[in-house]
């Protein structure tokens, strides 16, 4: 099922899933605003609930919920005895996301990867700069959720990446993208996969073993301070935008070609320059969600991530989907006794 939302401005065109790439209703001043919507051609319409019509001044909002993927509709908005003219729009495919019940591995000059190949991979980790010290960070697990037709879930350990007691906290994580390099002890990864539909919501299964803060970087992060003995936080976070490699595929401390983006991975996250770690903030974020664990979770739960859509006329082009046991790993900060399941991952396309 599918979910279209959308206010006044509508001219028309293709609804791409989850919420309407254009606002759809053409409405009336005053009160008392509704919409309607049916199947292309089908006789009788469908009431959207009062419930789901946010109102604002002249002008309201509305979410339709429970539509067929891949389906043409038929929307009218009025207000009183006043009707709009009838607009089309189509819903979207419902993508699957690739692999998302962590049921493909493989192991590749001693380095683990989260699927059939490491060339065909959609998610990648950390174990191939953590290799270097001989460590696994992320690899799969017997331990699945309860009621899971799988084998395998994924289990992302925090862990010291260095030789005879020297290096850093290497966060055990899982993110769709790719590793891209190793410079000494720091690594460059690459975020995001080609995705252009839009679900609302991320739904999975997660346990979390909070350890006490071990190592603390040089570098705190922003409007935080963290000290050795602190609980470490857990995180997935989810976002939707129109990323390029120009904009942020540039790595700065790189030497010679700085260009390490593509047009399929376009995000450089370079661990020696904070300027390119992920924000959703940047103007490029669609939409973004978040759940943090800042205590253990020590039986599995399913949870949902709602995504909050910045805007409603933009079409992604990327999906970004990070996993990670210590939350500020980046900066080198988190628990050697952290530990993150997850299993199960679900895109939702309806409320």
């Amino acid at each position: 099922m599918d979910t279209l939302c959308g206010s006044y401005g509508y001219q028309g065109g293709t609804y791409r899933g989850g919420c309407l790439d254009a606002a759809f209703l053409a409405l009336f001043a005053g009160r008392g605003g509704e919409d309607t919507a049916r199947v292309q051609g089908a006789g009788e319409w469908s009431e959207v609930p009062a419930e789901k019509v946010e109102t604002e001044g002249g002008t309201f909002r509305a979410c339709l919920s429970g539509l067929e993927p891949l389906t043409t509709y038929e929307v009218v908005a009025y207000s009183d005895e006043e009707l709009s003219a009838v607009e089309t729009v189509t819903t979207g495919a419902e993508v699957p996301l690739v692999n998302g019940g962590f049921e493909e591995w493989c192991t590749e000059g001693g380095i683990v990867y989260p699927g059939l190949s490491k060339e065909g991979i959609f998610w990648d980790t950390g174990n191939t700069g953590a290799a270097i010290a001989g460590a696994t960070l992320t690899d799969k697990t017997s331990d699945v959720r309860p009621g899971s037709d799988g084998q395998y879930a994924a289990k992302l350990e925090s862990k010291l990446a260095g030789i005879a007691g020297v290096g850093r906290l290497a966060a055990g994580n899982l993110f769709v993208g790719r590793y891209v390099a190793t410079r000494g002890t720091n690594g460059i990864v690459g975020f995001g996969r080609p995705f252009a539909v839009r679900p609302t919501a991320l739904k999975g299964w997660v346990k979390y073993q909070c350890g006490e803060i071990t190592d603390v970087g040089t570098t705190q992060p922003p409007g935080v301070t963290l000290s050795k003995g602190d609980p470490d936080n857990g995180i997935i976070y989810f976002a939707l935008g129109t990323w390029t490699k120009e904009e942020y595929g540039v790595c700065e401390k790189e030497e010679g070609d700085k260009l390490v983006g593509t047009d399929e991975v376009p995000i450089c996250v370079d661990t020696r320059d904070r300027n390119t770690f992920f924000s959703p903030d940047s103007p490029a974020v669609v939409a973004y969600g978040e759940l943090v664990f800042d205590r253990s979770v020590p039986e599995w739960q399913e949870f949902t991530i709602k995504l909050d859509y910045r805007a409603t006329d933009i079409v992604p082009t990327h999906i970004v989907l990070v996993c990670s046991a210590s939350r500020y790993g980046d900066y080198y900060t988190g628990s050697r006794n952290s530990i993150l399941w997850v299993d199960d991952f679900e895109l939702v396309y309806d409320e």
